[in-house]
């Protein structure tokens, strides 16, 4: 599961490096060896300090209170892909996610593109960056 994950997120950043040259190429902390493996700059990459289309131009901070303390009831989940679209309407809200793993976990969108999103997933005690296909989440709900 965890190769997996850096798998998704490698793949997403160059993904996003193609469509968006200009962007910065964020880091995350305790994983700098992922440079070497991937050919992609590492952490100290320095970049533009703002990303189009986000409010203020800022670089997006994680949220800075935890996400509320229930589970949501999951609604209608399908076997299909989310569309992009409607989980758009989530960003910078708390999100609760179903994946078709069985996973279920609070999440804060920041950036959605055409089959991915990305922002903070919430791991019990912190926020953590988190990017996945939309093709995974087969159910959302958004507060």
């Amino acid at each position: 599961m965890y190769n997996q994950t850096v798998y998704s997120y490698i793949n997403y950043d160059q993904q996003l490096e193609r469509q968006f040259p200009s962007l910065p190429v964020p880091s995350f902390p305790g994983l700098s060896g992922l440079s070497s493996l991937s050919g992609l700059p590492g952490p100290e990459f320095g970049g533009p300090t703002g990303l189009p289309g986000l409010p203020g131009s800022q670089i997006p901070q994680a949220p800075t209170t935890p996400p509320p303390s229930f589970i949501p009831q999951q609604v209608a989940a399908t076997p299909y892909a989310v569309d992009p679209g409607a989980i758009r309407l989530c960003q910078f809200r708390n999100t609760f996610i179903w994946l078709n793993n069985g996973e279920a976990f609070w999440f804060y969108p920041i950036l959605v593109g055409p089959r991915s999103v990305a922002g903070f997933r919430w791991n019990g005690w912190s926020w953590t960056i988190f990017g996945i296909d939309t093709r995974r989440i087969i159910s959302f709900t958004c507060y």
